[in-house]
């Protein structure tokens, strides 16, 4: 059982790399190593993912109202608009993670969260965004997002499983590669992450109540509400500085995490 003190740390280190594309397993992995502090535990990741998708929501909830209601004009018989189009995007683009999550979820769990492979693909992925990064700056403005570029991204999206991808990052780096802006790009992929954390919490979820483990509430209420607030302010603090400083300070951390990774499994 974790003190409240480390649940304090590790909700707002959650709150925080959830949604920057520095990787969330990359740095949750890290005070277990250096710290040794003991698991966080199942109840505590629902709670953390409860926190993240409450504030990814209600920074969007304007969108997300407006995007339900064209999406249910159209099923009526309206007309397909932006934002319900956007709707069956963000559907499609869900599906290749749920596979993945499915077909190889167990191995990634058992056989890929390590020191080694969360530093490798820190830095390879970290380059990409780098790269991709310097291509959104020759773009002057932002393609309309269609069902091919919301497949893509959805598929860049299932390598995101693996410890030390982020699932930020990939999606953005997708998009960027793909032709939209930074804005866009950030815009879809926070977007692209209610129905995945909401799946995910789902499942830890289920989980939990199959499990029968002792389940401190306080503590609980604590993760979510730090996660929360945290996620909230980086979701807000990221999107106002993106244009100005890009994304180029994210690629350099990353390179630096990786290398101080490589040199804990090394020692």
């Amino acid at each position: 059982m974790i003190e409240t003190y480390q649940a304090i740390l590790l909700a707002i280190l959650q709150g925080f790399t959830e949604f920057l594309p520095i990787s969330s397993s990359a740095h949750l992995v890290i005070p277990s190593l250096v710290l040794g502090w003991p698991d966080q535990g199942l109840a505590f990741d629902v709670a953390v993912h409860v926190g993240t998708l409450s504030a990814v929501i209600f920074y969007y909830r304007a969108d997300l109202a407006r995007m339900a209601g064209s999406w249910l004009r159209s099923l009526a018989g309206g007309p397909a608009s932006e934002d319900s189009l956007l709707v069956w995007y963000l559907a499609l683009a869900t599906l290749p993670v749920i596979a993945v999550g499915f077909l190889a979820g167990d191995y990634i769990e058992s056989g890929l969260r390590n020191l080694p492979v969360i530093a490798t693909t820190t830095l390879l992925f970290g380059l990409l965004l780098g790269v991709a990064d310097r291509r959104a700056v020759k773009v002057p403005g932002s393609k309309p997002i269609t069902l091919a570029m919301a497949l893509l991204v959805g598929l860049a999206q299932a390598v995101a499983p693996i410890p030390g991808v982020s699932r930020s990052g990939i999606t953005i780096s997708a998009a960027l590669l793909l032709g939209m802006n930074r804005q866009a790009a950030a815009r879809f992929s926070f977007l692209l992450s209610i129905p995945v954390i909401a799946g995910a919490g789902t499942l830890k979820t289920w989980e939990l109540l199959s499990s029968g483990v002792f389940v401190d509430w306080l503590l609980l209420g604590l993760g979510a509400l730090v996660s929360g607030i945290t996620a909230y302010l980086c979701i807000a603090l990221f999107l106002r500085l993106l244009d100005r400083m890009g994304l180029m300070p994210f690629v350099y951390y990353r390179v630096l995490l990786a290398l101080a990774l490589y040199a804990l499994w090394l020692a």
